[in-house]
């Protein structure tokens, strides 16, 4: 069977700004190492080949022409690229990927992402149609968030699309709009699951001691609870537990004002760049240099996935706290490595209070404090909470995924 992932986002640089693509990539590539032909369409690089191959594994950057012209990133130009990504790619797919297969009694699976890729699904819906091939391919809509969704005409989605979302938060959040989409949830990559490395893991440990460290990986954004994180970090100061935060954001304008906010609570505020010289795990560690009356790290680089292994096993917690969280990766990224997570009570289905992860149901500092120190007052509670939450990452592994979640969907969406 031929697999066709649709999806703004992919893996170049370009395309690359958030968990949606890292789950477009993580779930081609578990399906071609499941030996199915795997093809990602995604607004690439204008500057790489138009299509590349690898093994089973195949990348199409679609909107070279305009991302020429958009040099910022994949949402640079967002919809005039939309448009154009659903007018020229469904006859493209269709005729020379599809078409030559289906005729031979082959089968396909559609899965399209957001709601940049929604006309394209109706368009392609409509050239099988058309063909009379519209029973071979199984096509699915896929929602990771709510954006866009007043642009979406619900009614011929449902009618040319199997609708589905990562979450039975977000379940509940799209009723309102008149759908009850399938639950199928995301996946870790296989590198999500790699030992994190012991003698980064010990320095850190060596470098922080006598902190109670605290880490935030997230976009700098209100439904990411920054402002309650900076508040636990100074509720912990004043108790004097001598904390250390942390944080990552972006380059979004609100990290300004969290820093700003943090300052005034009392926190002493190190911008640190962890990208210079050689960046990764030395970066890091040259950015806690001399951070003993530091409160706030605020890192000012990318964090690459191992030294995010090495951070989020390091710390003693790792905040994932938002208030609108459609499925929360982080989380499940610091579990797979033994990391504590800290969630919120949104999105997150695969956290179990006090058994896997800390949950947070509040936006109060003190529900933090106050779950921190019972974990921590509990004999044994700790070392068994980061078995517990790797246990659960296991579950959440593509491969998992796909044998217990996608492919029975796709046997069902056959039978109809």
């Amino acid at each position: 069977m031929q697999f066709h992932i649709l999806s703004f986002e992919g893996p170049d640089p370009y395309a690359r700004v958030g968990g949606l693509e890292t789950r477009v990539t993580g779930l081609a590539k578990a399906l071609a190492d499941m030996d199915f032909e795997a093809h990602l369409w995604f607004v690439g690089d204008p500057y790489l080949p138009g299509h590349e191959s690898r093994e089973n594994f195949y990348l199409h950057r679609w909107c070279q022409w305009l991302s020429r012209y958009s040099p910022r990133g994949v949402y640079d130009g967002e919809k005039a690229k939309a448009d154009d990504y659903s007018s020229s790619l469904p006859p493209f797919l269709f005729n020379e990927k599809l078409l030559p297969d289906l005729v031979k009694n082959g089968r396909a699976t559609v899965i399209a992402e957001e709601w940049q890729t929604v006309n394209a699904v109706l368009h392609l819906d409509w050239l099988l149609r058309r063909a009379d091939l519209r029973d071979n391919v199984s096509i699915f809509w896929n929602a990771n968030n709510t954006y866009g969704f007043e642009q979406i005409d619900w009614d011929r989605l449902q009618q040319a699309a199997s609708i589905t979302t990562v979450s039975r938060y977000m379940k509940h959040r799209m009723q309102t709009f008149g759908v009850d989409p399938l639950v199928i949830p995301n996946g870790l990559s296989p590198d999500a699951f790699e030992p994190p490395d012991r003698a980064g893991v010990s320095q850190l440990q060596r470098i922080l001691k006598d902190r109670m460290v605290v880490t935030k990986l997230a976009r700098f954004s209100p439904d990411k609870r920054w402002v309650t994180s900076v508040d636990i970090i100074g509720r912990l100061k004043q108790q004097g537990r001598r904390p250390l935060f942390i944080a990552r954001g972006g380059n979004e304008p609100y990290g300004k004002e969290v820093m700003s906010i943090a300052r005034k609570l009392g926190l002493r505020v190190v911008e640190r760049n962890n990208g210079e010289g050689e960046g990764g795990l030395p970066g890091l560690f040259r950015a806690l240099d001399n951070t003993e009356d530091a409160d706030v790290i605020n890192l000012q680089a990318h964090v690459d996935p191992d030294t995010r292994r090495v951070l989020f096993r390091a710390a003693d917690t790792v905040l994932a706290n938002s208030s609108h969280e459609p499925f929360g990766l982080v989380g499940l990224e610091a579990m797979a490595v033994g990391g504590i997570a800290v969630t919120g009570c949104s999105g997150e289905d695969y956290a179990v209070p006090g058994r896997n992860a800390l949950v947070l149901q509040t936006g109060e500092a003190q529900e933090f404090v106050g779950l921190y120190d019972q974990l921590h007052n509990t004999p044994g509670q700790i070392p068994a909470m980061r078995r517990a939450g790797k246990s659960t990452a296991k579950q959440y592994a593509w491969p998992e995924v796909i044998r217990t979640n996608l492919l029975p969907r796709i046997a069902l969406a056959q039978l109809h």
